[in-house]
């Protein structure tokens, strides 16, 4: 099953990049003909694309383990908090930094990688090591305080990757008016919350969709609908692994490219000779080895950050004995 789930994930990767690509070519064919605050939007958005699907998966992990009827207001309640993060948050302070203050858009987005990487590293250590999991913050709440403190975790985790989109549009826009670069920030932050919750919302409600499916009188269907439903549960639990893996690689590319943008150039230097190694692979192994390398990169980092933090408060009792 994991394999089978891991070679699905890497057809979906593969025919969405080529997806990306092929919406870069039709953004730039396009401006010749379309208004160019359209255009530059619709090449925004393509650009985004590898985020959007690692925005995609992290996110059905926070549903998982809470009520069926609970999950599509999660959702909801997550893109919401999607949507303030680009417009009331991120859309400001891209153009703010844009115009006043350029050369602090890279340090930020670093330590928003920073962040990603750290609380990528913890949820895999309280994976690993059970017991540190009971001692979370939200152990002893119950589920509607719970969900509270899930969602603000959704939504902050979002931010950083929210943060990344924007600036990715922000920097294929930036040649733009400033009226121009907000019409098309506006249009990217809909367009990608509206299609990844979207797509988080008809995976969570497959398993719902599967029984329904079951309880028609065509044998065909019904055996689909007791499918999905029987697939649902390790799928959702794949994706949740999913998600913490794309928290890691996510938030090591950005700490790579930041520190070679800064003379740093070592992480990636390595990062792309192994990508160089697997070209003769196709597209998939490249994504695979760019997003492994960004990953080990990034777990490297968030453990050393979760050691120190975690270290930090024994020696304050230390000292204080």
């Amino acid at each position: 099953m994991a394999s089978g789930l891991f070679a699905l994930l890497d057809d979906v990767a593969a025919i969405a990049k080529v997806a990306a690509a092929s919406l870069d070519d039709v953004g730039t064919m396009a401006a010749a003909s379309m208004d160019d605050t359209a255009a530059a939007a619709m090449k925004a958005s393509a650009k985004a694309a590898g985020v959007v699907i690692d925005d995609a998966a992290v996110t059905p992990r926070y549903v998982v383990g809470f009520a069926a009827d609970r999950e599509l207001p999660i959702v909801a309640k997550i893109a919401r908090g999607s949507l303030i993060n680009k417009l009331l948050i991120l859309l400001p302070g891209a153009l703010a930094l844009s115009y006043f203050l350029p050369q602090a858009i890279t340090p930020l987005l670093m330590a928003g990688g920073a962040f990603l990487c750290f609380e990528g590293a913890e949820k895999l250590w309280e994976k690993l090591r059970p017991h540190a999991a009971a001692a979370a913050p939200d152990a002893g709440l119950d589920a509607a305080a719970r969900e509270t403190a899930m969602v603000a975790g959704a939504v902050r985790t979002d931010l950083i990757l929210s943060a990344e989109i924007m600036a990715i549009a922000l920097g294929t826009v930036e040649d733009k008016p400033i009226a121009e670069q907000a019409v098309a920030l506006v249009a990217v932050a809909l367009g990608i919350t509206a299609i990844v919750y979207g797509a988080v919302a008809l995976i969570v409600k497959a398993d719902d969709f599967g029984v329904f499916l079951a309880r028609k009188q065509q044998r065909s269907v019904a055996a689909l609908g007791r499918g999905l439903v029987v697939a649902m549960p390790p799928l959702l639990a794949g994706l949740a692994w999913i998600g913490l893996a794309a928290m890691l690689w996510v938030g090591g590319h950005i700490v790579v490219d930041g520190l070679n943008t800064y003379g740093v150039a070592a992480p990636h230097e390595i990062l792309h000779a192994v990508m160089h190694l697997a070209e003769g692979g196709g597209g998939v192994a490249l994504w695979l080895a760019e997003a492994g390398g960004s990953g080990v990169f990034g777990l490297a980092l968030g453990a050393i950050i979760v050691a120190v933090l975690h270290a930090l408060p024994r020696r304050g009792g230390a000292a204080a004995h």
